[in-house]
């Protein structure tokens, strides 16, 4: 798995989740994992872990996790609160810039 995958969300966008269980949802992105092609949203795929009685920690305990969820699963949302695909569009200056497919409008 040595793979680095393209993914072109980045943090802080507002994503909604297309399938699944948090089918519907809507997130901001806190992490982006291009190893595992997988990125971590803000309320999404929230896992319960046990932790085990340490030094550090000698009550142990319940810890609330988010877990990254696959990019595929997930699209960033435009102005209209719509799902859209993520394109580039390069000015006269040569600078490159994100913009949604749908509407072709720049991602701020």
């Amino acid at each position: 798995m040595s793979d680095v995958y393209k993914i072109r969300l980045k943090k802080g966008d507002e994503v909604v989740v297309l399938s699944g269980k948090y089918k519907g949802k809507t997130g901001k992105v806190t992490a982006i994992h291009p190893k595992e092609n997988k990125v971590t949203v803000e309320g999404i795929n929230v896992v319960k872990k046990h932790i085990k009685p340490t030094q550090v920690r000698p009550q142990g305990g319940i810890e609330e996790i988010t877990k990254p969820i696959w990019v595929s699963k997930v699209a960033i949302v435009d102005d209209k609160k719509k799902p859209s695909r993520i394109g580039y569009k390069q000015d006269k200056d040569g600078n490159k810039s994100r913009v949604f497919k749908s509407t072709g409008k720049e991602i701020k």
